[in-house]
């Protein structure tokens, strides 16, 4: 279908454009911005006045649920969550059950994702078989079928034998290891970030140390390696101050972090919130602030919105017992422009963190809006405000810590090759 979005402001962190334009799509792609191509007619015409178009939002972290957890969610709810977030492209973990480690698996869940026809997921395949740390997968073959990095999701690796074999086999082939940082002993049974809160409400505590001697762990052997390391979800002080010392040494390392920890803190456990009971936990006012200076000055290169729905039951029970995560993916672009307006960022600069920078930690060339681009788009009204209420989430996963808040900035159209797939 030929369509014509008509008067909105155009913003292409990519391409370093903010300003009003026209963009024509055909046959799924983007054939002209501002002037129509010859012989161009419209079959439909979207009026985007004082709407920004942007790039669809690429996310990093996204759990789906399935194969195995379809009690907590399903392919269908979570993809209608993504676009009801402007969310074109999306990167899920392989802690699915089973995991991520054979290709049949990962080619089964292309598959039905593509028969969905709703967002991109691009799988993200086990380290090791099982996620239990021992063995390697066979990494080629996972390629092959369409996972796009390596990982262990939370799950830990004690061996470091063994993690420095895979990033040497990753960095032989060219293949990307994603860690999240994590020293399981030091964080065995811990629920909340060892502070004050920890303390006054008797919560199994999580040092900042977990973190930041995992990572040392990660950096050093990404050092001996060469591998193409992404760290995950970072959430401390001490471990911006250390990713950015290995960017300015050269080394070949990127970062993101969860939206919930760039507005969160442990304050926010409140009386035993268990929406708050996040991986890795919320921690103290400092490392917030040190984490929004992280992606000021670019050692953070995105945000995601580490969507982890959790049924009900299981955020019943009491804090320590509540299971981890929260909803995110219809909320990830609203907390961005939240972000970008608190610390004064230019949108065109808070924009990229959440399409092109994560598009390139992906290897995938999307996340702007050049001609000839797969026409994977969203459209939203800036100045919009609606307030969080569960039952109106599209995620099967209804808890949120930002459960009542009030949000700006609305998605109101998302295209995917040049398809409606979501209309508000």
């Amino acid at each position: 279908m030929d369509i014509q979005i008509k008067s909105g402001r155009l913003i292409d962190p990519q391409n370093g454009l903010d300003a009003q334009r026209d963009l024509y799509i055909s046959e799924g792609r983007i054939v002209g911005i501002g002037d129509a191509p010859k012989g161009f007619k419209a079959e439909q015409v979207i009026d985007a006045q004082g709407l920004v178009v942007m790039p669809g939002l690429v996310d990093v972290a996204a759990r789906l649920r399935e194969p195995g957890y379809e009690y907590k969610a399903t392919l269908e709810s979570e993809m209608a969550a993504a676009v009801a977030g402007g969310v074109t492209s999306l990167a899920c973990p392989p802690d699915t059950d089973p995991p991520l480690d054979e290709p049949g698996l990962v080619e089964m869940l292309k598959h039905r994702a593509r028969n969905l026809n709703q967002c991109r997921v691009f799988p993200i395949g086990a380290l090791t078989y099982g996620l239990k740390g021992a063995e390697l997968t066979e990494m080629a073959e996972l390629t092959e079928a369409g996972c796009k990095a390596f990982s262990q999701a939370d799950a830990p690796l004690t061996d470091t034998r063994v993690l420095l074999r895979a990033m040497q086999y990753a960095a032989t082939f060219g293949y990307r290891v994603w860690l999240r940082p994590q020293d399981s002993f030091l964080a065995k049974n811990g629920v909340a970030h060892d502070g004050e809160v920890a303390t006054r409400l008797g919560l199994p505590p999580i040092p900042v140390a977990a973190e930041t001697i995992a990572l040392s762990t990660a950096l050093q052997l990404a050092r001996e390696t060469g591998v193409t390391l992404h760290i995950c979800r970072l959430s401390s002080a001490a471990g911006v101050d250390m990713v950015r010392a290995a960017k300015l040494e050269g080394l070949n390392v990127t970062c993101d972090v969860s939206m919930n920890h760039v507005h969160l803190t442990e304050m926010d456990i409140g009386f035993f919130d268990a929406n708050c009971h996040l991986m890795p936990p919320l921690r103290s006012q400092r490392d917030r602030a040190a984490l929004r200076a992280g992606l000021l000055d670019g050692t953070i290169d995105a945000i995601c919105s580490n969507h982890s729905p959790v049924d009900d039951d299981a955020k019943l029970l009491p804090f320590a017992e509540a299971e981890a995560g929260a909803t995110g993916l219809e909320l990830l672009l609203s907390l961005v422009l939240k972000w970008a307006e608190q610390e004064n960022v230019p949108l065109l600069h808070a924009l990229s963190r959440i399409s092109i920078n994560p598009a390139q930690l992906l290897g995938q060339k999307m996340g702007h809006l050049s001609q000839g681009a797969h026409a994977d788009i969203c459209i939203f009204d800036p100045e919009a405000r609606w307030r969080v209420a569960p039952a109106a989430l599209k995620s099967q996963g209804k808890n949120t810590p930002f459960n009542g808040y009030e949000m700006q900035g609305r998605v109101r159209y998302t295209l995917l090759d040049g398809q409606i797939v979501f209309q508000q």
